[in-house]
């Protein structure tokens, strides 16, 4: 019986430290008929003299424009009847393409999503991030899930078009894999989450950089919640504790300016406190267990709260505000 072909499309920006591995890792894979496409956002690196060193990778190259852009380039001149992206910083494990592609033993499916395993685990911010997201992934989405991330998915070509595509406007790595997500599943298809399906990753593993990313993550969300309004309640990743945590954050912030006016203020901003470290070091020991990295991962959720609330209100006010 013959396989279909499979079109596997990196995006790739500043990938030098990366690229080699994932793509050594592509080759490898057992399935019988893939071609492999990387598409250069604009590297100013060494990144495209590497990539060259694999003659069987089609290299493609465009102007910086960001990661969905990237992709869909990639799309466009793929030959495959489906696609599987993957990012730059990703190393998929053996069998990986044939534990995405046998899920799709239905029509009405359009999208396989895989998970995540770790490439650097001595690092113990990118254990602790990886442990967040596996316990996600194992205990919350469920078989057909709402959403999956880019870094790890095959999409019927039919599907991917069906869809639009990725939204070009996301610039930066962040909303455009949900907003994807969920245009598959208004268009009609159905999203299967296989945590067989694995790329090792390479978590962040330098605590600002890390923050800077979730800052990130919480002005794009601003984006994506505004044309997905349904969704900002979760959507199988995303869970009570994300949106709790910034609603507490809020009151922390909004009643500080006036925590010295009036005693009832100062125990409101004390009770949001405590109550949201209760919040953190209750799932960074969940995630983690009761050891060294629970105790450390619980400082870095309180802070990453307070980054992803000011990249949220930044959006809101970039998005909604400053346009009107």
């Amino acid at each position: 019986m013959n396989q279909p072909l499979v079109s596997i499309i990196v995006p790739a920006y500043n990938s030098s430290q990366t690229i080699a591995p994932c793509l050594e890792a592509i080759i490898r894979q057992s399935y019988p008929c893939f071609e492999i496409i990387v598409v250069d956002d604009g590297s100013t690196d060494q990144t495209a003299e590497i990539i060259r060193t694999f003659p069987n990778v089609h290299y493609a190259r465009q102007e910086n424009a960001g990661p969905a852009s990237a992709r869909n380039h990639g799309a466009r001149i793929a030959r495959g009847e489906f696609f599987i992206f993957t990012d730059s910083d990703c190393v998929p494990q053996d069998h990986w393409v044939e534990l995405l592609m046998k899920n799709f033993l239905a029509s009405d499916i359009g999208v396989v999503a895989g998970s995540y395993g770790i490439a650097n685990p001595e690092s113990r911010l990118a254990r602790c991030v990886w442990k967040e997201i596996l316990f996600r992934h194992q205990h919350l989405m469920p078989d057909y899930p709402r959403a999956f991330g880019s870094y790890n998915f095959a999409i019927r070509r039919k599907t991917f078009e069906d869809a639009g595509g990725f939204d070009e406007s996301y610039r930066r790595a962040s909303g455009e894999d949900n907003d994807l997500s969920y245009k598959v599943s208004k268009a009609g298809y159905k999203i299967y989450f296989s945590r067989e399906a694995l790329v090792d990753h390479y978590h962040p593993t330098k605590f600002f950089k890390y923050l800077n990313e979730q800052y990130r993550h919480g002005f794009w969300r601003a984006k994506l919640y505004g044309r997905h309004i349904h969704m900002a309640r979760g959507d199988d990743y995303t869970f009570l504790k994300d949106i709790a945590e910034i609603f507490v954050c809020g009151m922390l912030v909004l009643c500080l300016p006036f925590v010295l006016l009036a005693w009832g203020i100062f125990i409101v901003e004390l009770l949001c406190l405590v109550s949201l470290l209760i919040m953190e070091a209750y799932y960074s020991f969940k995630f983690n267990g009761f050891n060294a990295d629970g105790i450390s991962y619980i400082g870095v959720m309180g802070v990453r709260t307070f980054y992803r609330f000011f990249g949220l209100a930044s959006g809101i006010f970039n998005f909604f505000i400053k346009k009107n």
